[in-house]
């Protein structure tokens, strides 16, 4: 310290550290508006960049005026240097915090952009989100004067623990990166796995994968479950899908009039159900000498997964109805039955 410090010191420091707090409101309330129109726009990526600023600058603001304010007080070099590391600490601080919330939406916006609303990969958020803090960590610490090498070389060991004691979380974790870097299966897929069960894939975090069955049942799996098991992908390679429906006429039918009438049905219910294709033709292949009919599959086409059951009912009540007029059989099923002849010499004997 040069000199005593005096009133008016205190008063011009004070000054600096008000105009920095002014200015820290102005900057809140200047992109509080930003933040207002940019959500007008179709990008998500200028909401997130605001998102940040609003955590950074004003800190900046307020770390400026303080610094700033400190510097016109007569300190000596010892207060003047830990004064220093603590506004550049205050400022990493924030700079962390707002990188990790900035790259953590920005990682967010670019996976429902590629997944769909229905669902997002907290896992990649997860990830990046703690990465920037430990690096920031990291910094803050350097910049307090604390050594990270010693801190680097226990986390290694103490790492190395606690990935031994926790292998199944971390299967699961690494099972869910190649999950979601493989690219076939994402957030808002409709999957069926080999268990049985099939939903809308809700989410896919560090431990495991979040399933919405159609009745709004959630089925929780595993991650190295579902990548060590075979998994049906209904959205892949797109989403529309063939339909396939079974049918059977009596033996005594005319099988050209059978195909036209049952296509002429099928391309009605395309055209008029909601869900089906209207550009696909449908059409008919024979497959069958039954027991009771001739049996033919008829190929219809969906939008998605979910649309098959609507289109199923529509088409078999028009077709049912559409048979009737055409005097169509749709068999019952018919058995013959051998009864033994009781009249016959010895029929009876034991």
């Amino acid at each position: 310290m040069t000199r005593d410090l005096t009133p008016d010191d205190v008063w011009i420091a004070g000054g600096f550290l008000l105009a920095g707090v002014a200015v820290a409101l102005l900057f809140r309330v200047l992109l509080a508006w930003l933040s207002h129109h940019a959500g007008r726009t179709r990008n998500d990526a200028d909401d997130v960049v605001l998102g940040g600023l609003r955590i950074l600058l004003p800190w900046i603001a307020v770390t400026t005026g303080g610094w700033v304010g400190t510097a016109t007080l007569p300190l000596s070099s010892d207060v003047d240097s830990h004064a220093n590391r603590v506004f550049v600490a205050v400022l990493v601080l924030a700079a962390t915090l707002a990188g990790a919330r900035v790259l953590a939406e920005l990682v967010r916006t670019v996976t429902l952009s590629r997944s769909g609303v229905a669902g997002s990969a907290t896992i990649f958020v997860n990830i990046v989100r703690i990465s920037v803090l430990a690096v920031g960590i990291l910094v803050l610490l350097q910049t307090m004067g604390i050594s990270v090498a010693p801190l680097l070389t226990a986390f290694g060991v103490g790492g190395l623990a606690v990935a031994l004691a926790l292998q199944d979380t971390l299967a699961n974790l690494f099972a869910g990166v190649q999950i979601l870097a493989s690219k076939k299966v994402q957030p808002g897929d409709f999957v069926q796995l080999t268990s049985g069960e099939q939903g809308y894939v809700m989410d896919i975090n560090w431990r495991n994968t979040v399933v919405r069955q159609l009745p709004d049942n959630l089925v929780i799996v595993p991650n190295a479950q579902i990548a060590g098991s075979i998994v049906t992908n209904y959205y892949q390679p797109a989403q529309p899908m063939s339909v396939l429906v079974d049918v059977g006429v009596g033996y005594g039918s005319d099988l050209s009039h059978v195909e036209r009438v049952t296509c002429e049905v099928g391309k009605e219910v395309m055209t008029e159900v909601e869900g089906g294709v209207a550009e696909h033709d449908p059409f008919i292949r024979y497959h069958t000498f039954g027991d009771s009919s001739i049996n033919f599959s008829v190929i219809l086409r969906a939008h998605e997964v979910t649309d098959q059951y609507l289109l199923k009912h529509e088409f078999i009540k028009r077709l049912h109805h559409r048979y009737a007029q055409e005097s169509i059989e749709i068999p019952f099923p018919i058995r013959t039955i051998v009864m033994p002849d009781r009249n016959r010499p010895g029929a009876g004997a034991e």
